[in-house]
C-alpha cells in the first residue's frame, strides 16, 4: 500500500490550502482515516480523523473550526481543508488509515508527507 499526500505549499496566514492523500494498492473504504503532522523539531501529532462511512469526525483542538476533514472512497482518496492558517500550522503533513477511537495510526507506516508552511 502507498499513501501519497500532496497540495502543500506557502501560504500567508490567514490562507487556505486543500490537501488530498491518495491511497494505492488496497482499497480503504472500510478504514477510518486520519491526517498527522510534525512540525519541524517536533513529534508527530494527531490532527484530525474520518469513520469509515465518512459520518463521524473528529479533530485536535488547536484546529477545530479550521480544518474539515472528508473522504471519496471512489478515488481512494482523503482531504483536509485548512483554513485560517496560522503560523504554527507550519509541519509536514500525513495521512494514515486510523483506529478511531485511538485516534493512533494502525501501522508504523508513514508514507510521503506534503509540507505546509505559514508565513506570519
Amino acid at each position: 500500500v502507498q499513501l501519497q499526500a500532496s497540495g502543500g505549499g506557502l501560504v500567508q496566514a490567514g490562507g487556505s490550502l486543500r490537501l488530498s492523500c491518495a491511497a494505492s494498492g488496497r482499497t480503504f473504504s472500510n478504514s477510518a482515516l486520519g491526517w498527522f503532522r510534525q512540525p519541524p523539531g517536533k513529534e508527530r501529532e494527531f490532527v484530525a480523523a474520518i469513520s469509515w462511512s465518512g459520518g463521524s469526525t473528529k479533530y485536535t483542538d488547536s484546529v477545530k473550526g479550521r480544518f474539515t476533514i472528508s473522504r471519496d472512497d471512489a478515488k481512494n482518496t482523503v482531504y483536509l481543508q485548512l483554513n485560517s492558517l496560522k503560523a504554527e500550522d507550519t509541519a509536514v503533513y500525513y495521512c494514515a488509515a486510523v483506529d478511531y477511537g485511538l485516534r493512533s495510526p494502525l501501522s508504523n507506516y508513514w508514507g510521503q508527507g506534503t509540507l505546509v508552511t505559514v508565513s506570519s
